[in-house]
């Protein structure tokens, strides 16, 4: 039996413009790393956390990805215990799927050092509960596409019940993230519980425009479709200079833009990575003028999730 391995959990996007708490997608980058080594000692130890600036709790039952480990093994009734060095690349409250890229990466992990004991269906109910911890509600609109890559449709979150869409191949995404926090908690508490019937109509019609652009491989659909009637006005007064980077992308010839999950990043996609990295440049530019420091990612969408970059005996 293995006694310790290494994992690698993508960031996600998540809302997918017209798409509130039901669309996300995975990209290749960047992405959380997390090491978990077996132990014949019941319990989780979270022994090591890097990239956090010292914010994250290093009780398991307080930490995302320890929930995770303590919730798995006590599904799989095993006596054994785990301890877990977690890489933090994703920064916290990015919009970018943070808590989820580590919740999953160790759930990948420990389910791959007890011989797959669970499939990734029966792991998300697990990740999607971790994510709760984190975040004050269960949806899995960033586990979801984060555990089993590609992007996903959550048609419902209790029990959950994910599509898989297809990803035309040219499909790219520049995502940026400007170097301010945003909590899910406040940028939930910030949106109207009302919707006005004429918006929800629209958002209908974008969310389903989306799914047949996918299927089609339509790419002009689905920059028509990726816009947000509901959401966006409200999240955008969070982000500085909001407005202007998605000018800056749209002008620069991506097919649509919006906030990553619930911000600060923002992400664009576009018809090629050439022409996805020309956007991403548009997008950077805004914010290097205000001087707002930032970091920059271009990436097609990531098909496989979670991947074993090391193991050991």
């Amino acid at each position: 039996m293995l006694k310790s391995v290494t994992v690698f959990a993508p960031a996600t996007v998540a809302n997918v413009g017209c798409g509130f708490d039901i669309f996300g997608f995975a990209v290749n980058v960047p992405g959380d790393i997390a090491k978990v080594t077996l132990r014949e000692a019941p319990g989780v130890d979270i022994v090591r956390i890097t990239g956090d600036d010292g914010r994250l709790p290093k009780s398991a039952e307080k930490n995302t990805a320890g929930f995770a480990a303590l919730r798995y093994l006590k599904t799989i009734k095993s006596n054994q215990g785990v301890e877990i060095e977690l890489h933090k690349n994703l920064p916290l409250g990015s919009g970018m799927g943070s808590s989820a890229a580590s919740a999953v990466a160790v759930l990948f992990a420990i389910n791959h050092l007890f011989e797959h004991a669970l499939s990734k269906h029966e792991l998300l109910p697990i990740a999607i509960e971790a994510e709760k911890l984190a975040c004050g509600s269960a949806h899995a609109d960033n586990v979801a596409p984060a555990l089993f890559g590609g992007f996903v449709l959550i048609r419902e979150n209790n029990p959950p019940d994910i599509i898989e869409l297809p990803v035309p191949a040219e499909l790219h995404c520049s995502l940026i993230h400007p170097e301010i926090v945003i909590r899910t908690e406040d940028a939930r508490n910030i949106l109207d519980p009302m919707v006005p019937l004429k918006d929800a109509v629209k958002q209908w019609g974008n969310t389903a425009g989306l799914v047949a652009g996918l299927y089609s491989q339509d790419y002009e659909l689905i920059g028509r479709s990726l816009q947000d009637h509901i959401i966006e006005s409200r999240r955008a007064t969070l982000i500085p200079h909001f407005h202007e980077i998605k000018q800056a992308a749209l002008q620069a010839g991506a097919l649509g833009c919006s906030i990553s999950g619930s911000g600060p990043s923002v992400f664009a996609l576009s018809q090629s990575r050439t022409k996805a990295q020309i956007v991403a440049d548009a997008m950077q530019a805004v914010l290097n003028r205000e001087g707002i420091d930032n970091q920059v990612y271009v990436s097609g969408v990531n098909q496989n999730g979670p991947k074993i970059i090391d193991q050991e005996e």
